[in-house]
């Protein structure tokens, strides 16, 4: 796997080294329902250390003998200043770029571990579970009620987020995690995923979008 640093679409790196990845659970109501899980009533945080990011450029590589790895297709945020107990209006100015991310989970071992009652980041953490796209600046993406984001496989529409579905929104998400984990330049916010969950497959080739302002295309290594 190739190192990961943080890039802006324009090919320039951003300052600041990947530090963690902070992710938020069935942020999506009809993603909770789809694995029959309760839809939550307070954000569910977890943490991907930075070795689970690869650029999502080069190809998936999926662990051998560890089961169905599904992917989640979620919206990234890459933080450009410390937030600690932050205020809603503290968040925009420290937002330094937007992109997509795959929440690369090990389900079957994931599943294993709730019905034990165990934590489950070791379904969620491993090497390479967390392939992240370029990142546009924030001053290009200017902050909206609704943005469209999707996945395809193999030519077929698999997962189509719109951030008007998320049960706690871009802004209240962070602020939330700022009270728990200081934010650091550099983390990178997940902020969940939508129906459409699916297991990856061999050779398969996966195309995802944001707003049409970002593209990116990746394949699962033979």
């Amino acid at each position: 796997m190739s190192p990961y640093s943080h890039h802006f679409t324009d090919g320039t790196a951003f300052p600041f080294p990947l530090g963690k990845i902070v992710c938020v659970g069935r942020n999506y109501a009809e993603h909770a329902r789809e694995l029959n899980n309760p839809v939550p009533t307070t954000p569910i945080l977890f943490i991907k250390p930075a070795t689970a990011a690869v650029p999502m450029e080069q190809s998936i590589e999926l662990p051998a003998g560890a089961g169905n790895v599904h992917y989640e297709t979620e919206l990234s945020i890459l933080i450009g200043a410390r937030l600690s107990h932050a205020r809603a209006e503290d968040v925009m100015p420290a937002i330094a770029g937007y992109g997509l991310a795959l929440d690369l989970t090990l389900r079957d071992l994931q599943s294993q571990l709730k019905e034990k009652g165990h934590p489950w980041e070791i379904a969620k953490s491993f090497d390479g579970a967390c392939p992240l796209s370029p990142f546009l600046r924030a001053e290009a993406l200017p902050m909206a009620d609704d943005w469209q984001f999707s996945l395809r496989v193999d030519g077929e529409l698999r997962q189509e987020g719109h951030t008007q579905e998320m049960l706690t929104p871009i802004i209240p998400l962070i602020v939330y995690m700022s009270q728990h984990f200081t934010l650091q330049p550099g983390d990178v916010i997940l902020t969940g995923t939508p129906k459409g969950v699916g297991k990856l497959e061999q050779g398969q080739q996966l195309e995802l979008e944001l707003e049409d302002r970002l593209h990116i295309a990746t394949r699962v290594a033979s």
